[in-house]
């Protein structure tokens, strides 16, 4: 499918490298709530099946890295994350179908049943992993893989964490021309807030930057879900901001209209995080059973967190005015359905493969 980015400024289509993930426009749905939450006016935007090898918001964002790393010529994506890392997984799974090989760098995340599925998950991936532990074992072991896939002529091409950069993020400056043309189309009114979870920021910053090309007014309130490197209001204005500049120039008439320096509304809410990044809370796990009656699917690390801020500003009647759209961002899409290959635990670091034995209490 071609992007709604291209659709609405055509001239970045023969500018912008792209790799097809997504098979058309994701639905946006009313959704309704059981009382005490109701709210009025509440719609869902669902990606969580928007491709059929993975869902969520990873696709939209590797649409335009791994169309960056082919352009390139790359051979190689290299990228980090936590133990149960959704973003390497599915770079993983999407660069193995694009004809690219992955290694994925990890750090430490509190463990839990997910975390170890995601980790048997990763075994089957066809994935080199590596174990940092820490940030800066991280930043250490990249450079290592880098140099050394480097010298082997593989020409590796870094991904940044969670894939938000200035070109990543522009799956979601596209994500909010798509939401444009639903919203000319009637299928639902124009929003005037949209929640997302924040974790490395892009999807945020990348919904800031397009909702103003798209010439649409809502806030975009991000729920911070991370204690690693969170991102600040200020560093996703920054995130939005460099995506418009690159989008500037490579378009000539975007830039002369000004819309490339619209003013940028980012909220973050950080009330919802609770413990640390990865870390279950009670009003997660309540914002999930109450998505769940509604026919959604969250899970507890980013979209339950992000839904539980939405209910809580429903109950103190803290909304906005007017229409408010939520963004799915899970992934629900089995991943063992889409594997390349079987459960293979002895692929990944000796640490790690003991975690993804271990029994679940």
């Amino acid at each position: 499918m071609e992007p709604a980015l291209f659709r609405r400024f055509p001239a970045l289509a023969g500018r912008i490298p792209h790799q097809p993930l997504l098979a058309g426009p994701t639905p946006v749905e009313p959704l309704a709530l059981p009382a005490p939450f109701a709210a009025p006016a509440l719609f869902v935007k669902r990606d969580e099946r928007c491709t059929p090898l993975y869902g969520g918001n990873k696709p939209r964002k590797l649409e335009f890295l791994l169309g960056d790393a082919l352009a390139r010529r790359a051979r190689r994506v290299v990228t980090t994350g936590g133990l149960g890392t959704h973003h390497g997984l599915a770079t993983a799974l999407f660069a193995r179908a694009s004809g690219l090989a992955t290694t994925l760098v990890l750090v430490d995340q509190p463990v839990t049943p997910a975390v170890r599925a995601s980790l048997r998950h990763l075994s089957a991936s066809g994935a080199e992993v590596f174990d940092a532990r820490s940030v800066r074992g991280a930043a250490w072991r990249v450079a290592r893989v880098l140099a050394r896939h480097a010298a082997r002529g593989e020409r590796p091409r870094l991904i940044p964490t969670g894939g938000s950069g200035p070109v990543g993020n522009l799956g979601f400056v596209s994500a909010a021309c798509e939401l444009a043309e639903q919203v000319a189309a009637g299928l639902l009114p124009e929003p005037a807030a949209v929640f997302v979870p924040v974790g490395s920021g892009g999807t945020a910053a990348g919904l800031a930057a397009g909702l103003r090309l798209a010439g649409l007014r809502a806030q975009v309130v991000g729920v911070l879900v991370t204690d690693i490197l969170p991102p600040s209001p200020a560093s996703l204005a920054r995130g939005a901001r460099r995506v418009l500049a690159r989008l500037a120039r490579e378009d000539d008439a975007l830039a002369a209209s000004g819309r490339a320096t619209a003013a940028l509304d980012v909220a973050l809410a950080r009330g919802q995080l609770g413990p640390g990044y990865g870390v279950a809370t009670d009003a997660a796990r309540a914002a999930r059973d109450a998505a769940g009656a509604a026919g959604l699917v969250l899970d507890l690390t980013y979209s339950a967190k992000a839904f539980a801020e939405l209910l809580a500003r429903a109950r103190a009647g803290d909304l906005p005015r007017g229409p408010v759209l939520f963004w799915l961002t899970y992934n629900a899409v089995d991943p063992a359905i889409s594997a390349p290959g079987p459960v293979r635990l002895e692929r990944l670091p000796p640490r790690l493969r003991r975690i993804a034995q271990e029994e679940t209490p």
